[in-house]
């Protein structure tokens, strides 16, 4: 008899468990979409901001100047100049993503261009000497630079989908 009971009770729970699950996905996708805009937002802040000090830019210096994509930025511009150019970017781009309320379309370009520079950057492992640590072998990077452009992986995911999720909300308005 205990095998019926448990078989009419299943159902139920899986039932009132899908249900709690629905109630709370109603509260925590907006939360966490709200949470994506505004922490890729301030890492913007934060590092766009950082692009003004010297600190930064000298440390720009590697990535930049070993780079096919962006090393002739340096032929135009100081090593200051471009970092202060860069900051600008940056922030413009922290900004267009922080307008979602005001208009999709502004995040919309905010994350593909984000997407962007996320894409240079990552290619930066590619072309900066230290990145990869030969006496360890294959897949073994460098803290720095290594490590620290790896990161971008995750920013340049995140950075695709608020374009694609401010782009669908474009079309479907």
């Amino acid at each position: 008899m205990s095998y019926i009971a448990t078989q009419l009770t299943a159902p139920r729970a899986v039932s009132s468990w899908r249900d709690h699950a629905e109630d709370l996905l109603t509260y925590a996708e907006p939360v966490s979409r709200a949470g994506l805009y505004v922490s890729l937002a301030v890492i913007y802040a934060w590092f766009g901001g950082m692009k003004f000090t010297q600190y930064e830019a000298n440390g720009l210096v590697p990535l930049v100047e070993n780079s096919p994509l962006v090393g002739w930025f340096y032929a135009l511009l100081s090593v200051r100049g471009f970092s202060t150019f860069l900051g600008f970017v940056e922030l413009s781009i922290g900004l267009l993503i922080a307008l979602r309320l005001a208009s999709p379309i502004f995040s919309a370009a905010g994350g593909v261009l984000s997407a962007g520079l996320f894409v240079t950057t990552l290619s930066f492992m590619i072309s900066t000497p230290g990145v990869v640590v030969p006496e360890l072998g294959f897949p073994a990077i460098s803290v720095a630079p290594g490590q620290f452009l790896l990161k971008d992986v995750g920013l340049f995911a995140a950075s695709f989908w608020v374009f694609v999720d401010s782009l669908k909300t474009v079309i479907r308005k």
